[in-house]
């Protein structure tokens, strides 16, 4: 569960927030909707859902307030496309989605632009990791073969040129993947 009162602690603290940055991840497993735990199910919720609410709702006062607030929410290409062994996971982030979706029409009218970033296949030394409960050989099979997946520095990049845009200009949604990857079901693996 996502502790606001210090999500709340870190928003008085700041004096001029221009960008908001909910950077929710937490895969756990790749069991299938039958199998899942519900208790994993709840904690990839209350990640993705959960602390983003909490966070949107302890700073947005200040975003608004600058006149020119960005609100930057990472998603996933698991929030657009379903996809077997990803139930959890996909729900969660179809909800970090449809946050988004949702904030930018009910602040249409106030100073502060909705973008999300929804990656695809991106190599991290944790995210696999995490998701097969440490098992570092069912991690690294995600991404055998694939000879560039994105790595952090490119999200990162994504971010930084997303909210450097003029304050008119907004990105909506924008979908990274390795060019190797078409879809969550192809990925193009040397052998």
């Amino acid at each position: 569960m996502t502790d606001r009162p210090a999500v709340d602690a870190l928003a008085a603290a700041l004096d001029r927030c221009d960008v908001l940055v909910a950077n929710a991840g937490g895969a756990i497993g790749a069991d299938t909707v039958a199998t899942s735990s519900a208790a994993d199910w709840q904690a990839m919720f209350d990640v993705n859902v959960l602390g983003v609410l909490n966070a949107v709702q302890a700073l947005l006062p200040k975003l608004v307030a600058t006149g020119a607030g960005t609100i930057v929410l990472m998603g996933s290409t698991a929030g657009l496309i379903s996809y077997e062994g990803g139930g959890g996971y996909v729900v969660a982030k179809h909800g970090t989605h449809a946050i988004a979706e949702t904030l930018r029409l009910e602040l249409f009218d106030q100073p502060v632009r909705i973008i999300e970033i929804a990656p695809g296949m991106v190599k991290t030394d944790e995210f696999a990791v995490n998701r097969y409960r440490g098992d570092a050989g069912k991690a690294a099979a995600v991404y055998a073969g694939v000879k560039e997946p994105l790595t952090d520095a490119d999200v990162a990049d994504a971010v930084v040129w997303s909210v450097t845009r003029p304050a008119h200009f907004n990105v909506d949604l924008m979908v990274i993947r390795p060019r190797a990857q078409a879809a969550q079901y192809k990925v193009f693996r040397e052998q």
